[in-house]
């Protein structure tokens, strides 16, 4: 059964704080820590801003803003308005009235889903059904309802394999599904938001149609309780089987602990415990360097690589909200560690040896979103210490005229002309929510969807 504990919020009830002045000035954490709190938490909302208005200037009604071309991106041959689905959750918590009417019109009179394109069900059901289902909680319009019931209804159709697991791909229109080859991450990452569909629709088919995918998947772990890369969804053999936490598997394991957590589901904790028992088995390795998580083979559990990155760096946050929090600040350490080779995280490194294997950054918000996690939970100021270290050296390397911009290389700090999404719905948020007061968003009320879009169980603001 699925339980009834999510509520409809409206936009009056979230009164988020405003805080004002800026992240240039020394501070400390001591005798003055929540007004220092409140500086950087104004800083953030300020560069929220300065990349919001470069999207409005020169990307309006685009998926995304190209910062060093000053112009729009499409994902595909027509835009779904990414950026504003995207950020409209991050407005509300910033208490960004203004901006949220706007990007709610924009939303609301120019969003459609009847096209006839071929869209990648994961990052389209992360980024905007978790986004459209987000934006209804705290807005309470049911017009976003509507719409992420459409969009829902149009992605079932990459349940249709044998097994059950889903396609990489569907067409909006026709329905057609494309991409047998999938990988846990995007076979595992769907439970939270389909099933948060189907609460808020009262129509069970997302949630058990997510269920049965991730199911099937864990069913399919080897006899030492490991996952490989990459699975045919039609025969249930595994193609790649590397077992590791990065790209491809990642947010599997933060699906299974989020989903038991968001929907008080027992077969959810059970996959979790055995899946987190196995990972800590064969992929922890204690090194010089630090604490890492590494690559083994999925049947053996015998390492295979010593590669750990800016995607790897999710880990701690679902280390301490499953409870874990001596491993989780260990491996937080490393991480840091990896950001202040450059004073800014490769896309991945050679743990053993610290060399960068790919050295670009494309604003990812892994490792904020790991000291906002360990910051609510412990109180501990050197999380604090951690984001403003790492808020300043984003705005130091990646700023541009017109937003943010990814980098080519940390080292060069070349600059790319790409601003994902993510940035305003995850990095910018997890670094305010860092700095914001932390009996603003109680974690025991509150699950965050792999985009960082927030899903209420129930939700109490203390005004």
């Amino acid at each position: 059964m699925i339980t009834d504990s999510i509520v409809k919020l409206s936009i009056s009830t979230v009164c988020i704080i405003v805080l004002f002045l800026t992240v240039l000035s020394p501070l400390s954490f001591g005798g003055n820590e929540r007004q220092n709190k409140k500086e950087l938490a104004d800083s953030v909302k300020k560069e929220f801003l300065h990349a919001w208005n470069g999207y409005k200037k020169y990307a309006w009604g685009f998926d995304a803003l190209k910062p060093l071309s000053k112009s729009g991106h499409n994902w595909y041959s027509e835009s779904l308005l990414m950026t504003p689905i995207d950020a409209f959750d991050t407005m509300i918590l910033m208490d960004l009235k203004d901006e949220a009417a706007e990007a709610k019109e924009l939303i609301l009179n120019n969003l459609s889903f009847d096209k006839d394109i071929f869209v990648q069900n994961f990052e389209i059901t992360i980024r905007l059904l978790g986004g459209l289902l987000s934006c209804y909680q705290l807005d309470g319009d049911e017009r976003f309802l509507q719409f992420a019931k459409d969009l829902g209804n149009r992605l079932l159709p990459v349940f249709n394999s044998p097994t059950g697991m889903p396609y990489v791909m569907v067409n909006l229109k026709t329905g057609e599904t494309r991409g047998k080859i999938n990988n846990p991450a995007e076979i595992g990452t769907l439970m939270i938001e389909f099933g948060v569909l189907s609460k808020l629709t009262s129509n069970n088919v997302y949630y058990d149609k997510a269920k049965k995918a991730i199911s099937a998947l864990f069913e399919r772990r080897s006899a030492i309780d490991l996952v490989g890369t990459t699975i045919n969804v039609e025969t249930g053999e595994w193609q790649n089987k590397e077992s590791h936490l990065s790209g491809m598997i990642d947010s599997y394991y933060e699906y299974l602990l989020k989903s038991w957590l968001l929907f008080d589901d027992s077969n959810f904790k059970e996959m979790y415990e055995i899946s987190i028992a196995a990972v800590k088995k064969y992929l922890t390795d204690n090194r010089d360097t630090g604490l890492w998580f590494g690559r083994a083979d999925m049947n053996t559990g015998e390492r295979t690589a010593t590669k750990f990155g800016a995607l790897d760096a999710f880990f701690p946050a679902v280390l301490a909200l499953g409870g874990d929090i001596t491993t989780a600040e260990e491996l937080q350490k490393s991480c840091f560690k990896m950001w202040n080779l450059y004073d800014i995280e490769p896309e991945q490194i050679d743990y053993a040896s610290m060399n960068v294997l790919y050295a670009s950054y494309v604003l990812r918000p892994e490792i904020i979103e790991s000291a906002y996690y360990l910051y609510s939970l412990t109180k501990n100021d050197k999380y604090l210490h951690m984001g403003k270290k790492m808020f300043g050296d984003i705005v130091k390397h990646c700023r541009t005229e017109s937003g943010y911009a990814a980098l080519k290389s940390v080292i060069t700090k070349e600059k790319d002309d790409s601003m994902e999404s993510f940035f305003l719905a995850e990095t910018l948020k997890y670094f305010y929510l860092l700095f914001a007061p932390s009996d603003k968003i109680d974690l025991s009320m509150v699950i965050f969807n792999t985009e960082a879009h927030p899903m209420f169980k129930s939700f109490i603001i203390k005004k």
